[in-house]
């Protein structure tokens, strides 16, 4: 079976995956992966280091309305969409599996033409282009909430083994020994996503003599684009964490954007966290944690309103309040699933044998 996985542009879109893809393998050791990215975006990085094979095309980012960027996107796009073709052709794919993001579009296109099973996965409260596109071309249509697309039905999003099986309770001594966090009290990660968030690494600024103050530890990952923070007692400063399973585990709370995966990851962990959404975009960050807030797992605060003050007082009264925090932690981990990954690639290997 040779499965082709089109993901590009954020680690968002990338790393759910490569977590199908070592499902797959895991289930069907015999199985092939191609990852099909564009010719910029973390696929460059992220996909080689999980060992798999990738494959560029032009890429191509789909303009928010139609008109005539649209227009101009022809050329662009054929050219994407015949090498993508000429791939699945040629190397006898089985399914395409798509998450939507740059290589997306000339994926699905290339499946329809070629007759080549397609199974899209949404994992936003507001999908992209891409994938509007792609489930009017399936009947293989999946997301993490099924209303945003027609005839969706609901799967979590995949996540790593070590996220999905973590017992945070389990690993706490070993986390906070390998950050060099102190092994009581309380402790708040806080992190950006892939690339860090400038407007939430100034706040944090701005909070952390008052965490000090108030006995808060912080593991703080400002990503590697950004300057790196001063030296302040009681935080732990990182560019960029590779073993987000060990930062859940040390922490207590975390302040965080709400990407798609970060959300799937601390609801499936039950962490409880302030969202501060991205205020770009079409609006999906706030969507994906708004669920999480409605069931008492987190808090959430818009990017313009998010002050070094309102930070330190709202981590304060969490924090010092171990039933709140209790309370918050159990409510995230009811929407958290674990097992998306076996369950979605069962769904791929069904489609690929006619499903």
């Amino acid at each position: 079976m040779h499965v082709l996985v089109a993901a590009g542009g954020t680690a968002g879109h990338v790393e759910p995956a490569l977590n199908l893809a070592d499902a797959i393998v895991a289930m069907h050791p015999s199985a092939r992966i191609t990852v099909l990215g564009g010719e910029r975006g973390l696929e460059g990085t992220l996909v080689p280091a999980r060992g798999y094979r990738l494959v560029t095309v032009p890429s191509v980012p789909m303009p928010r309305r139609p008109g005539r960027d649209l227009v101009a996107l022809g050329p662009r796009v054929r050219r994407a969409v015949e090498q993508a073709t000429e791939l699945i052709r040629r190397e006898g794919v089985d399914v395409v599996v798509g998450f939507g993001g740059y290589a997306a579009v000339p994926a699905y296109l290339a499946a329809r033409r070629t007759g080549t099973p397609l199974v899209i996965h949404e994992a936003n409260g507001r999908p992209g282009w891409a994938n509007r596109l792609g489930a009017r071309l399936t009947r293989h249509v999946l997301a993490t909430d099924p209303t945003v697309l027609p005839h969706a039905q609901r799967m979590a999003l995949p996540l790593r083994p070590a996220i999905a099986s973590l017992d945070r309770a389990a690993r706490r001594d070993e986390a906070r020994a390998a950050f060099g966090l102190p092994a009581e009290g309380p402790v708040l990660l806080v992190f950006g996503g892939s690339q860090g968030a400038q407007r939430v690494n100034a706040a944090l600024a701005g909070a952390l003599p008052l965490l000090h103050e108030r006995g808060i530890a912080v593991l703080h990952s400002y990503g590697a684009r950004n300057e790196p923070p001063v030296p302040v007692e009681g935080c732990v400063a990182v560019p960029f964490i590779d073993r987000m399973d060990l930062a859940y585990a040390a922490a207590d709370l975390a302040v965080t954007r709400a990407g798609a995966m970060t959300c799937a990851e601390l609801t499936a962990v039950g962490l409880p966290a302030i969202y501060v959404p991205l205020p770009i975009g079409n609006g999906e960050q706030r969507l994906n944690a708004l669920p999480i807030v409605r069931a008492g797992g987190g808090l959430m605060v818009a990017d313009a309103d998010l002050t070094s003050e309102w930070l330190a007082d709202s981590v304060a009264s969490v924090m010092h309040d171990e039933a709140r925090l209790a309370a918050m932690g159990s409510a995230a981990a009811r929407l958290g699933v674990r097992d998306a990954d076996r369950l979605l690639a069962d769904v791929v290997v069904s489609a690929a044998a006619g499903g």
